[in-house]
């Protein structure tokens, strides 16, 4: 019997759940500190992290911390997740990154929606931004907007009222109005 148990407390130390109490993440590899269940910490333990993605938990997520050999003197952390901010009710099939503060990019089944977390959506190093299909804003549209930029409907305004010089005559304003 003493080998069974043996075998089954090496194969439990395996795997371990855990606590994490910070994240370093200015190495090529993350790694993680971390409290495992029965309050063992363990600090300096890689996290593998999916390739093209990454992010820094915040303290209190929880990690699943593999032991190779089931030797605990250098673990690897498979995953971390944090169910105090996981967005809840994706229908089956749909995609979500996010984070804890309410920024997300959601793949639904009726298309992609953007939610910014009342912060700005900045789109950066890209020669042009191009979009093959119709434009809709329930806001303002400027151009120039770190400059001398006007919104749309102050353009519309500009252009319904113009009137000019030609041929030494001021000309009307423009028979087909622009319309909002």
């Amino acid at each position: 019997m003493g080998t069974l148990q043996s075998l089954q407390r090496q194969v439990l130390s395996l795997i371990g759940r855990a606590v994490v109490k910070s994240i370093d993440a200015a190495s090529k590899c993350q790694t993680v500190d971390v409290e495992l269940v029965g309050g063992q910490p363990k600090s300096g333990i890689e996290h593998f992290e999916p390739y093209g993605f990454t992010s820094r938990a915040n303290a209190g997520a929880e990690a699943l911390v593999l032991f190779p050999d089931a030797d605990r003197s250098h673990g690897i952390a498979v995953a971390v997740a944090d169910r105090r901010y996981r967005l809840k009710g994706l229908k089956t099939g749909e995609v979500a990154l996010h984070d804890d503060q309410g920024q997300s990019v959601t793949l639904t089944r009726n298309g992609i929606v953007v939610d910014g977390g009342g912060k700005i959506i900045t789109f950066k190093n890209a020669p042009k931004a191009r979009f093959e299909m119709d434009i809709e804003s329930t806001g303002q549209i400027k151009d120039l907007c770190d400059s001398s930029g006007r919104t749309m409907a102050e353009m519309r305004i500009t252009y319904n009222g113009h009137k000019h010089k030609e041929n030494g005559n001021i000309t009307d304003i423009p028979d087909t109005k622009m319309e909002a």
